[in-house]
């Protein structure tokens, strides 16, 4: 640089009241490793008995597509993964929001795979949904699978009014056939009305705690998943606690709500514990 360009340069920078340095530290920053994309998703009564859905609208992996519900009152919505996602150092986002009355059904076509990128950086996978004052949210995604090599960071917000209902599924699986499991970080919170229902957080995996896969931890199962059913009508006629099976157990919540967490070999054993759950509490 010549000399004349950097007088010109100190001059402006002490016009501004920076240091030429100070102007190199203020320089943008370089851009976020990995993949940045919404899926944004808003259920409305539509005022005739049934749910529309005025906004639906996916980005880069997160493809959305309208489905049939059974129940005519209901709106259903498939999150379709249109590429290979979330490798390291991606953030996912999934927002979805049901109005005053609305009814809408979230599920996804395939499990969703974490896999290591090339940035070294973790993965981001966030949920955030919303129901108003009658919604009614069921979200039963397929499993999140941790790959060998990968390290994923979930986390799930749950507000929703007290009038709402809720069936949530979280089913993980870690690493593929044979194959050691990656890092997994999971967090569930519930917020109902203005309090606190539920705030849990899962970690597995190499990096994870110490004895997390010891015999008060998953004990060498490589399958786990649980339901969460918040139900009004609980408040009168609270589930009572339970086990079910060996590795599986319901316990209530300090709300009209249930929890039901169980553990297993494999993804198709979880499936028919939370399956079998949901048929006794979810209907």
């Amino acid at each position: 640089m010549s000399g004349a360009a950097t007088a010109d340069l100190a001059q402006a920078a002490a016009h501004l009241g920076q240091a030429p340095a100070d102007l190199a530290q203020t320089a943008p920053a370089a851009p976020p490793a990995g993949l940045r994309a919404t899926a944004r998703i808003h259920a409305a009564a539509d005022g005739r008995g049934g749910t529309a859905l005025p906004l639906l609208a996916g980005e880069g992996p997160l493809a959305l597509r309208r489905t049939r519900s059974s129940a005519g009152d209901w709106a259903g919505v498939m999150l379709v993964g249109a590429m290979s996602a979330p490798l390291g150092g991606d953030h996912l986002t999934v927002e979805a929001t049901a109005g005053p009355g609305a009814h809408l059904a979230l599920a996804s076509a395939a499990a969703t795979l974490a896999l290591p990128g090339r940035s070294g950086e973790p993965a981001r996978y966030d949920v955030h949904l919303t129901l108003e004052d009658g919604a009614s949210v069921r979200w039963l995604p397929e499993p999140l699978v941790s790959v060998r090599g990968s390290d994923l960071r979930v986390r799930t917000r749950v507000r929703m009014a007290p009038t709402a209902r809720l069936v949530l599924r979280e089913e993980q699986v870690l690493g593929r056939t044979g194959e050691a499991p990656g890092l997994l970080r999971s967090r569930l919170t519930v917020d109902l009305g203005d309090r606190p229902l539920l705030d849990q957080e899962l970690a597995c995996g190499p990096g994870a705690p110490g004895g997390w896969d010891g015999p008060a931890g998953l004990a060498g199962h490589r399958a786990l998943g649980q339901l969460l059913v918040v139900e009004p009508a609980f408040a009168a006629s609270p589930p009572a606690a339970a086990v079910l099976g060996e590795f599986a157990v319901v316990t209530p919540l300090a709300g009209p709500a249930v929890l039901v967490t169980a553990l297993a070999p494999d993804a198709l054993r979880v499936r028919e514990l939370l399956d079998a759950a949901c048929r006794t509490y979810g209907r």
